[in-house]
């Protein structure tokens, strides 16, 4: 990242001995199971026909989102992917993915 990308406030000053702000990222808990208010639905728009199991509302790190998507992937056995707190699951798996969201744990689930 360069030295100026993601100052807060102030672009440019003239005082040598002024601090910039900085944005920094913020780390995302990742929730325990129970907890977690998993929405799971059907989607055919978009998608050139095909049709897409999506689980929604995942609330956890990008790497927490992707080893539940992969363990989901791997018990439907299809491909997907997992990405912006989505999992995508090809195909129509909805009954499916919410029982096996249950034994993981995930006991909010919809």
């Amino acid at each position: 990242m360069s030295k100026n990308k993601g100052k807060i406030g102030v672009v440019y000053s003239t005082n040598p001995d002024y601090q910039y702000q900085y944005d920094e990222p913020q780390d995302i808990e990742t929730l325990p199971a129970p907890q977690q208010k998993l929405r799971v639905r059907i989607e055919r728009n978009g998608r050139g026909g095909k049709t897409v199991t999506i689980v929604d509302k995942f609330v956890g790190t990008d790497t927490d989102l992707e080893a539940l998507g992969k363990t989901l992937k791997t018990r439907c056995g299809v491909g997907g992917s997992a990405k912006e707190g989505q999992i995508i699951i090809q195909g129509d798996f909805r009954d499916r993915v919410v029982a096996l969201l249950h034994d993981l744990g995930y006991t909010q689930t919809k």
